[in-house]
């Protein structure tokens, strides 16, 4: 059955309808606590909803290996989803973004430490949830993610300002940020299944280079996007100075002066409001935006062919669809 991408999503949620909403009563229910900035903190992020996009494909990586019990994979779509977004709340106080999903972050609402202090909290309600499922090769997987995760996050602080950042240190940097939880949150799914080893594997590369493709089409959109596509501010990281494949590459092709640009404009101190609009010209004119995007087609490839391994059905249509969607939204 081919689906078009473009309804990816909604193909996907109708197929696991009853599903997404027990995940929904799980968030709100284990979101809840007598101290009440925790729920309006933690539902005001929550309830912004994004796509759930990790959530869903724990929950199709798990019917495509033909799971029939499905209460511990909705405890575990609640947990990868407690994790995302508890590390949305703690990445908007370290980026010092103003939007998240559309709406003035949390932190600007709540301030800095109330938002760091929730997502601790939902981090530890992750944990809670993993437990229930009753599987601890599950909690082994989910807890390296959040420590990889943690991980790709210093190591791009560390490399703030390095203009000549080699291409596979960025990869290296976008695969433990972003493509660990993809990876973990497909792997796991497939884990709660009892699937065959050969199974957990194939989902386990699927989500991996989904995450590697859905963070490559984010950073081109960074300079080109619309804040409804990426739920953030178009030039974000731009405005952080952040060294992401689209500079990497303008950088790399353009004229002497374009490297005085370069390095100007990502300096904190000397980047100017102006600066943004002739960035975005630099990364289209040298087919930075064209090429990474490039890229992160040839990571849906991979991820769509390690689908071969499962057996037909719907969910594993829609979950090859949903591949082609994370790089066709840029479109």
């Amino acid at each position: 059955m081919k689906i078009d991408s473009a309804n990816a999503f909604q193909t996907l949620s109708g197929l696991l309808d009853d599903d997404v909403a027990a995940v929904e009563t799980l968030l709100t229910e284990r979101a809840a606590s007598p101290v009440s900035v925790i729920p309006n903190l933690s539902g005001y992020i929550v309830s912004a909803g994004g796509k759930r996009l990790r959530p869903l494909i724990t929950l199709a990586a798990a019917k495509a290996c033909g799971a029939t019990e499905m209460a511990p994979v909705h405890c575990l779509a609640a947990a990868v989803e407690f994790i995302h977004t508890a590390t949305l709340l703690h990445d908007d106080v370290v980026d010092e973004s103003d939007l998240r999903r559309g709406k003035p972050a949390a932190k600007n609402v709540w301030g800095n430490s109330a938002s760091i202090l929730v997502g601790d909290f939902l981090f530890a309600r992750a944990f809670t949830l993993m437990v229930e499922t009753g599987r601890l090769s599950v909690l082994d997987i989910l807890s390296n993610a959040s420590s990889v995760i943690a991980e790709g996050e210093v190591h791009q602080l560390a490399v703030m300002g390095q203009l000549d950042l080699p291409t596979e240190e960025y990869l290296r940097i976008i695969e433990a940020k972003t493509a660990a939880l993809f990876e973990a949150a497909s792997e796991s799914g497939a884990v709660c299944a009892d699937a065959p080893e050969e199974q957990v594997r194939a989902m386990q590369a699927y989500g991996k280079n989904l995450g590697l493709a859905f963070q490559l089409v984010d950073d081109a959109l960074d300079y080109g996007g619309t804040t409804s596509v990426i739920g953030k501010s178009v030039g974000d990281d731009f405005r952080e100075c952040k060294i992401t494949l689209p500079i990497v590459i303008a950088r790399r092709r353009g004229s002497a002066d374009d490297k005085v640009f370069w390095d100007r404009a990502l300096n904190p101190e000397t980047q100017e409001d102006s600066d943004l609009a002739h960035a975005i010209h630099l990364i289209r004119s040298t087919g930075a935006a064209k090429d990474t995007l490039a890229e992160a087609r040839s990571y849906v490839e991979i991820a769509k062919k390690s689908l071969k391994t499962l057996p037909a059905s719907p969910y594993r249509d829609a979950l090859s669809s949903l591949a082609d969607f994370c790089v066709d939204r840029a479109y």
